[in-house]
């Protein structure tokens, strides 16, 4: 089984196998490259270069592979500088009313929520969360959650802890029988799942930069359905909010008709011209074919530890699925401290499989299933040492959203 990538894209993988993407992925180099040249003709040259033109259509190329990637419109496309920053803006912007409710679970990763609990405050909107066991919620709870007083439904596609990927699309048709929208965090799914953001029904979907789109920190882009770009009032405004932003006038503000209206202000422009370079690389590699990649050595990951009688515990549930290993025999052995260690810790290392991000470091190398796993199993073998818990997120089938 040959890499689909250049380990040379990513050249920590000649010094190091790297397992931990989803908390901050190997950037490609492409991407670091190019915000390493803007800085610099920044700081060399300011705006000779760097004109009111060049300002003003910076995001031009971010706004392209964004669309492209969730196959949409570079108009439903808003870039922003975290994905919070643009959740925020966009909670402010639909300020759920007294009377209504936010549905998400007390699973979801706490920035994806944090927003509309603040929105809350001044609305006193009711805030309905289903209820998560062991990292896993119930795709039923939430929807039962939902009813004529749900303004918004605001999950995670992917759940940070647990690995578990909602059906976005059964989620929306819910939600819009109930006339409220469906506002998704995609930071840990996009770049790793096929994401057709009109086709699953999505309202709003935005997504970090630094994980599985292997850019940097400091950019995210947030895709807008149509229907609301002349709708929302941001929450947050700023110079660039005006239709034309360089008509600085102060006692007026009209804002663009698209998505782009919640973009406000200066930011790290190089940031956002390397996550198109990252997002433009994927997309030319095909996520369907990364993912395809990914579901084919997760499996083999899960065959192995069988083998090895490792115990595997997973919601079957799932369109992604959480295995967490229980420590194997030849755990028993260790120290009384170590076990100890283990037992109160239960320290997780997410494995979450990405071909060209996590596996480059050694995956050029191997060209059969068994040696790569052969591979796979001595670097977990080190992990035990130290951290004495794992865990890995697979597909098990081939429908995505």
């Amino acid at each position: 089984m040959d890499a689909i990538v250049d380990p040379k894209d990513f050249p920590a993988s000649q010094k190091c196998t790297y397992l931990n993407a989803a908390n901050v992925a190997l950037m490609y180099q492409g991407a670091e490259k190019a915000i390493i040249e803007w800085q610099k003709d920044l700081a060399e040259n300011g705006s000779i270069n760097f004109d009111e033109t060049a300002e003003a259509t910076v995001f031009g190329g971010l706004h392209s592979a964004a669309a492209r990637l969730l196959n949409a419109q570079p108009e439903d496309i808003a870039v922003g500088s975290s994905a919070t920053e643009l959740i925020s803006s966009l909670a402010w912007a639909v300020a759920p009313e007294f009377g209504t409710s936010v549905v998400s679970t007390d699973i979801v990763f706490p920035s994806t929520l944090y927003p509309w609990l603040r929105v809350a405050r001044h609305t006193n909107c009711e805030i309905r969360l289903a209820k998560g066991q062991n990292g896993y919620a119930n795709p039923d709870d939430v929807i039962q959650l939902i009813d004529n007083r749900t303004a918004v439904v605001c999950v995670s596609h992917v759940e940070y802890g647990g690995g578990q990927r909602y059906d976005l699309l059964k989620m929306a048709d819910v939600a819009h029988e109930h006339d409220a929208l469906l506002v998704v965090d995609a930071t840990q799914s996009a770049g790793a799942i096929p994401i057709d953001a009109p086709a699953c029904g999505v309202d709003a979907l935005v997504s970090g930069g630094y994980k599985w789109l292997c850019g940097p920190f400091g950019a995210a882009v947030m895709y807008l359905a149509p229907h609301l770009q002349n709708e929302l009032d941001p929450g947050l405004v700023g110079f660039r909010s005006h239709k034309d932003m360089w008509d600085l006038q102060a006692d007026r503000l009209e804002l663009p008709t698209t998505a782009q209206r919640f973009e406000y202000s200066t930011m790290a422009y190089g940031c956002a011209i390397g996550l198109a370079r990252s997002i433009e690389y994927l997309v030319d590699i095909s996520v369907v074919r990364i993912f395809s990649y990914n579901k084919h050595l997760a499996n083999l990951l899960i065959e192995g530890l069988e083998k090895r009688n490792v115990e595997i515990i997973s919601w079957k549930l799932s369109r992604l699925v959480m295995i967490q290993s229980r420590p194997p025999l030849w755990l028993h052995g260790f120290r009384e401290r170590i076990r100890r260690k283990w037992l109160e810790n239960l320290r997780r290392l997410k494995l979450w499989f990405h071909g060209e991000r996590i596996l480059s470091g050694f995956l050029p190398t191997f060209t059969t299933s068994q040696l790569i796993f052969n591979k796979l199993w001595t670097e977990l073998t080190k992990f035990y040492n130290s951290t004495m818990f794992y865990s890995f997120v697979s597909s098990t089938d081939d429908t995505y959203i």
